[in-house]
């Protein structure tokens, strides 16, 4: 089978439902020749192998994983080795997580956001990406490749509060994962900054009120029109074959670095009022 991912392995998280990226991400990096594992949420195992099924290619079931539970870390590389004798090529980290106190429409006020809760999203967002890694080193080939996912946080986004802090801290830590997994085994570990997605993710940002609704509709119109090139929230696979871009070995010496796959958005200035008052 010919692809930019002939003959290579790699482990995905983060599948919840179809329009997952994560999903995206394994049906392209399957079409692209790539043998497949995935993980779970434990107690999610039954829904993801159902939505597994959607892929174009058959998966072994998909194996449970808690980033924050240390016993399912460090039986993490013994279970992949059962599915993948071969070891693994690459890694995709797709898992993120804040409580409805800090993102979204019903959350606290930033100011009031409980500090538990923040530390619980920088652990399942920012800190699981070294887990993950720490997790899956024993059975990465050398010259592999991390990927997360990141969401440019450089600005302070409406309703995305303490999650925008968790992306900043999970930029961090993507440059010490870089520094450790490349002295090791020289592994590349890179975020990928997407732009906004119709996602699960997305609807917990806006929330179900119809004014939380058109506030997302408004946050899309406006990523689109920044775009100096467009931007679909439709169209996850753009976003994926990125993705399966950094698995592969067509960026050689790229590590500890952020992709941006959001049409420029975040590179330009729109100011759109006039436009978005009368749409």
């Amino acid at each position: 089978m010919s692809g930019l991912l002939a003959g290579k392995t790699v482990l995905i998280t983060g599948i919840i439902t179809d329009s997952s990226i994560a999903f995206h991400a394994a049906k392209v990096a399957q079409e692209q020749g790539a043998k497949v594992i995935i993980t779970g949420i434990p107690e999610r195992l039954r829904l993801i192998d159902r939505i597994a099924k959607r892929l174009p290619q058959e998966v072994p079931p998909a194996i449970g994983l808690d980033v924050t539970s240390e016993p399912d870390l460090a039986a993490l590389a013994e279970k992949v080795q059962v599915l993948a004798p071969e070891g693994l090529d690459g890694v995709l980290h797709s898992i993120a997580f804040a409580p409805r106190t800090l993102m979204g429409p019903e959350a606290f006020g930033f100011l009031e956001g409980p500090g538990a809760d923040a530390a619980k999203a920088f652990e399942i967002s920012a800190w699981s990406y070294a887990s993950l890694a720490r997790a899956v080193l024993p059975v990465m080939n050398p010259g592999g490749s991390l990927v997360g996912m990141d969401f440019d946080p450089r600005t302070a986004m409406p309703y995305y509060n303490w999650m925008g802090v968790a992306k900043a801290a999970l930029e961090s830590v993507n440059r010490y994962v870089a520094r450790e997994v490349g002295y090791a085994k020289k592994i590349r570990s890179n975020l990928v900054a997407a732009g906004p997605i119709k996602t699960l993710a997305a609807k917990a940002i806006a929330g179900t009120a119809t004014d939380d609704a058109k506030q997302l509709t408004m946050l899309n119109r406006y990523w689109d029109g920044a775009s100096p090139i467009g931007w679909d929230v439709d169209d996850p696979t753009v976003v994926a074959r990125s993705i399966v871009t950094l698995l592969s070995d067509w960026l050689p010496g790229t590590t500890g670095s952020i992709i941006y796959v959001d049409g420029g958005a975040s590179h330009n200035t729109w100011f759109p009022e006039k436009d978005l008052a009368e749409g």
